[in-house]
């Protein structure tokens, strides 16, 4: 399944270099794959993967190694931001 990878902030030097400026890439996801089975390869650090959303509902860490995204989807991360 194709789907829109989106990483923010700091969490962008995970992506290929040539997606970096626009901070997403088009990824082919193994069907059936959870969104941790996704991220996995990227090497994203797991107290860094804060935020998580799927075509922008938000996905609880309780159901990052269960959710399924479907076909075209959009897969978007943050880091945790703290702001004042």
């Amino acid at each position: 399944m194709r789907i829109t990878f989106k990483l923010y902030a700091s969490l962008t030097q995970h992506l290929p270099t040539d997606a970096r400026h626009s901070n997403q890439v088009e990824i082919e996801a193994p069907d059936g794959a959870t969104i941790a089975q996704i991220i996995e390869p990227y090497g994203l650090p797991e107290k860094l993967v804060h935020l998580v959303l799927v075509n922008g509902v938000y996905v609880p860490p309780e159901q990052r190694l269960s959710f399924v995204p479907e076909e075209g989807d959009v897969l978007a991360i943050w880091p945790p931001i703290a702001g004042g």
